[in-house]
């Protein structure tokens, strides 16, 4: 698409390729054949393309006065690569950067040709405004990238605060960093998938709407994953309302795109190694959130910083860890149960009233299943130390299958 325009901010460039579009497109429109020409009088677009890299003579002088020039049969005779019609300058600003010209009777294409200059100059500006607004999109991504790996030895954080001011945002304010996967409804979830049937614009205008303040910034990171830096400010966007807005967005994205969506939420962070740091752990929570809280569908990083810790560790040593500390219990049929069991005892704060409530057990059954545990592990469950680290250990086997 780099035919579309100039550069950022700069006027448009008429390329061969959007001088062949628009030279065909008019050329439809109004049934005569059109070429368009450089400021060199070459033609770079022509619904004849046998005329295509030919020098147009005529063009010379319309580009040189930046007057329109009609030439009967006689008069294009005399001329290289001309014949009969009509040729006008396209300009941008007070620069002739071409011509337009139709094929005809001059009496006839007259008619048309003040349309067609102005026609074609509107192509052009909305070309140049098309790019602008991709190779914007295209600096906001590489800005959430950057973010996403940021190392400090290899991009300075001055870089990408510069790159920051570029994009209008202010480098001091502190951010959360918010991952969303979706995908189609029904589909399961897969990192290297995304949905198939809504681009990505589509989804990136939603996740403006809930994410609009001037200081939030939202690109695609990869199909079906995008990443949110949220500006923490007091009130209706401060770090706290994050969870309740992304249950907003996963709303609107299944109700307006059929989308199924997770979403993670990391702490605030300001400067490039803050908004890291939150990202790695939006990133994490996004990874063990549904292993650990299955059926949820917003995971909060505050909230899962004991999986994440457990999850930093080499799957070899959690394995160990978890073969060491549960023994036989992880053999038995029901061992989810005895598993949500031990993790309810050690998050209950050990106490068989709490726990039976959390579980939603009568209090004989939690304790059967405690004394099961006890003789199953041959440890002594009811004590803080040792159901501490059953718990650790519950928890890196819930990660380790939810790896598998």
């Amino acid at each position: 698409m780099d035919h579309l325009g100039g550069p950022l901010g700069g006027p448009p460039v008429l390329t061969p390729e959007l001088a062949q579009e628009i030279a065909r497109d008019i050329g439809r429109i109004t049934g005569f054949n059109v070429l368009i020409t450089d400021p060199g009088a070459v033609v770079i677009g022509c619904g004849d393309l046998t005329r295509v890299g030919t020098v147009h003579e005529a063009s010379l002088e319309v580009v040189r006065t930046g007057r329109p020039a009609t030439h009967s049969a006689e008069q294009a005779g005399l001329m290289r690569g001309v014949r009969p019609g009509m040729s006008l300058p396209i300009t941008v600003g007070e620069e002739v950067i071409g011509t337009v010209c139709l094929t005809g009777v001059p009496e006839e294409v007259h008619r048309f040709g003040l349309v067609v200059r102005r026609q074609t100059e509107i192509l052009l500006e909305e070309a140049a405004l098309l790019r602008s607004r991709m190779l914007h999109e295209r600096a906001v991504d590489d800005f959430v990238r950057d973010i996403a790996l940021y190392d400090p030895e290899v991009v300075g954080p001055e870089a990408v605060a510069a790159r920051a001011v570029e994009l209008g945002l202010s480098p001091a304010v502190a951010r959360s960093a918010v991952l969303l996967e979706v995908r189609s409804a029904g589909a399961p979830h897969r990192a290297d998938e995304g949905p198939a049937a809504v681009s990505r614009l589509t989804v990136l205008r939603t996740v403006r709407e809930v994410f609009r303040d001037r200081q939030d910034v939202a690109g695609e990171q990869t199909a079906g994953r995008y990443a949110v830096l949220a500006a923490a400010h007091e009130g209706r966007t401060a770090p706290e309302r994050l969870p309740e807005r992304c249950e907003h967005l996963l709303a609107l994205l299944a109700e307006r795109h059929g989308l199924d969506g997770r979403m993670a939420v990391g702490e605030p962070g300001a400067g490039a190694a803050g908004m890291h740091d939150s990202y790695r752990d939006a990133a994490t929570a996004l990874r063990t959130g549904p292993a650990v809280f299955p059926g949820e569908r917003v995971f909060i990083a505050s909230e899962l910083r004991v999986p994440q810790l457990l999850g930093s560790i080499p799957p070899h040593d959690r394995t160990r860890f978890t073969e060491a500390v549960l023994g036989r219990l992880r053999e038995q049929p029901d061992w989810p149960t005895l598993r949500e069991t031990l993790i309810g005892w050690a998050e209950g704060g050990l106490s068989l009233v709490r726990v039976a409530e959390r579980l939603h057990i009568h209090r004989n059954t939690l304790l059967y299943r405690l004394e099961k545990i006890g003789k199953l592990s041959g440890r002594r469950v009811r004590e803080p130390g040792q159901a501490i680290e059953m718990y650790l250990a519950s928890l890196a086997d819930i990660l380790q299958e939810g790896a598998r």
